[in-house]
Formats: structure tokens, C-alpha cells, sequence
């Protein structure tokens, strides 16, 4: 496979990736009826741990033996990606403005390409930076369905912390997921952080849930779960950690912008919301700040043929 081949391969797992992720903002909806935003962030977590193993075993043969410094790089990683960032994530889904979780969410690229380059010294490119603002920019469309000033709705509230603490714990597991990614496959790292993860979410799910609650769960409950452990946790995040691998952390976190899109769209399709004008605007900006963000040449190509 060419180069370019390859690496519209990667753009595209990418694409799917976060694309994937819009759809854990239904799923967590349907899950948070029957259970408390930790107790759903340690079944999914679990439930992909178990996927997880088997898989590494069967796919990475010649595995290396993590050394105690790889395992406190594991632990921060299931600290901040899997545990402190899913329990913001479903606290907001559970309390907070669709708007105001949306758009937190959204500013994750941003923080992901300073601390990138500030600790990672990846280049940040114009195109990484005009690519970005364009993306953020639809995504605003998206989540306010054109009506800015709505964003001004809202005042300072507690659940703003929590918010914060999510974008803030994704970026640094973005950030320290490419120094992993250097000794380990995606699929290593992905394994390792979720188990992590999963062992720091279990004391929040024993406190706060009984064998009560998960006897009366419902079967839509489990079902939301589910695909939050298989298509959210497991595929998705392989693909975005091999993303990062190929491409650098700066680059893969532009296709962030992507998962709010998918929301909409997802959101229009099962729930029967209507997908608007400026929805649609939205998503143009979306794609053309993403084919922007990672089309490198895009303007030196355009200075030569002047």
C-alpha cells in the first residue's frame, strides 16, 4: 500500500472512530435511567476489558513485558481517559445542557494541539490551526442549531467543573497515549489503560449501586451498555490510538469535531429530531475544517501555483 493510500486509511478509521463516539451521547442517555454515571463508566469498561485480553493475546504475540515506569504511564492513562473522563462524561449527559456538554466536548482538539506541542514538540502546522477554528466554528452551528447567542444562555454553574475535568483528562490521555504509543501497539495500550481504568471505576460503582439495581436494569440499559464496551470502547478506541501512533495526537484530535456531528446525525435518525439548515451548514464547516486540519500541502500547494 502507498503512502497516501495508507494514509487515508488511517484518516478514515479516524473518521469512524469519533464518528462512533457521537453515538455514546444516546447510549449514555438510555444507560444513566438505571444506573449512576460511575456504575455505567465500569460496566462499559469492563464488559470491554473482558473483549480486550483475548484480543491482545490472539493479535500481539511477541508482547513486551511492561516494566513498573510502563505501568504508572498505563495507570495515568486509565486515570484520566477511562475513569476521571467517563464519569464527567456521564454525569453531564445525566445534568448538565446538551449545548454546554456538546460544546466543552468539542473544545478538546484545542487543548490536545497546545499541550501537544508544548510537551510532545509536535509541529503545529497553519493548516492544524485554521483547520481547527473552521471545525469548531460547525460545531457551534451543529449544537446551537444556528442560534448563537444562545451559548450566552447559560451562567457559571457547578456541573462546568466537571465538564472542565473531562476535556482537561481526555487531552492528557490523548498527550501521554503517543509517548505509550512508542514501545506499544494500540491495541497493548488501549487494553492496559481500560484495565486500569476499570479497577480505579470499581470502588465508585460498589458504593453507589446494588445487585438490586443490576437484576432491574433494563434490557435497553444493557444493550447501550454493550455497544458503549464493543463499538465505542473497543474498535473506536484502537483505531484512534493507531490514529495518534500514525499521524501525531494534534492531528487525530481534529476528527474530535466529527463525534458531535454524528450525535445530530444519529439523533435524527433514531430519535426523529430534525436535522436543520443550519445543522447542515454546521456539518459542511465540519468536513472542511477536518480536510483542512490534515491536508498538510493543502497551502504550500496553493503558494507554489501562484
Amino acid at each position: 500500500m502507498n503512502k497516501n493510500k495508507k494514509l487515508w486509511l488511517i484518516y478514515g478509521m479516524l473518521f469512524f472512530a469519533t464518528a462512533t463516539w457521537g453515538s455514546a451521547f444516546l447510549a449514555g442517555k438510555v444507560a444513566v435511567k438505571d444506573f449512576e454515571p460511575a456504575t455505567v463508566a465500569f460496566l462499559r469498561f469492563l464488559g470491554a476489558a473482558i473483549l480486550l485480553f483475548p484480543l491482545m493475546w490472539l493479535m500481539e504475540k511477541n508482547r513486551k513485558k511492561p516494566t513498573l515506569k510502563d505501568y504508572g504511564l498505563f495507570a495515568v492513562l486509565g486515570l484520566t481517559g477511562i475513569a476521571i473522563y467517563n464519569i464527567c462524561f456521564f454525569m453531564a449527559t445525566k445534568h448538565a445542557p446538551v449545548i454546554k456538554s456538546s460544546l466543552f466536548i468539542a473544545s478538546n482538539p484545542v487543548l490536545i494541539v497546545l499541550l501537544s506541542g508544548l510537551f510532545l514538540k509536535e509541529t503545529i502546522t497553519k493548516n492544524h490551526m485554521i483547520g481547527m477554528v473552521i471545525a469548531l466554528t460547525g460545531v457551534t452551528f451543529i449544537i446551537t442549531d444556528g442560534h448563537l447567542l444562545s451559548l450566552f444562555q447559560y451562567g457559571f454553574e457547578t456541573i462546568d467543573f466537571v465538564l472542565l475535568g473531562a476535556v482537561i483528562s481526555w487531552a492528557l490521555y490523548s498527550v501521554v497515549g503517543k509517548v505509550v504509543l512508542k514501545k506499544y501497539s494500540a491495541v497493548e495500550s488501549t487494553t492496559y489503560a481500560v484495565a486500569f481504568g476499570t479497577i480505579f471505576l470499581f470502588p465508585f460503582a460498589y458504593v453507589e449501586t446494588s445487585w438490586h439495581d443490576v437484576q432491574t436494569a433494563s434490557v435497553s440499559t444493557w444493550i447501550a451498555i454493550s455497544h458503549m464496551s464493543i463499538f465505542v470502547t473497543v474498535v473506536s478506541f484502537i483505531m484512534y490510538y493507531y490514529g495518534i501512533k500514525e499521524v501525531g495526537a494534534a492531528k487525530a484530535s481534529i476528527f474530535i469535531n466529527v463525534m458531535p456531528l454524528s450525535a445530530v446525525l444519529m439523533a435524527t435518525f433514531f430519535l426523529g429530531e430534525t436535522f436543520t439548515l443550519a445543522q447542515g451548514i454546521g456539518a459542511a464547516f465540519v468536513l472542511t475544517g477536518v480536510y483542512i486540519g490534515t491536508n498538510t500541502k493543502l497551502f504550500r500547494r496553493k503558494l507554489q501555483a501562484a
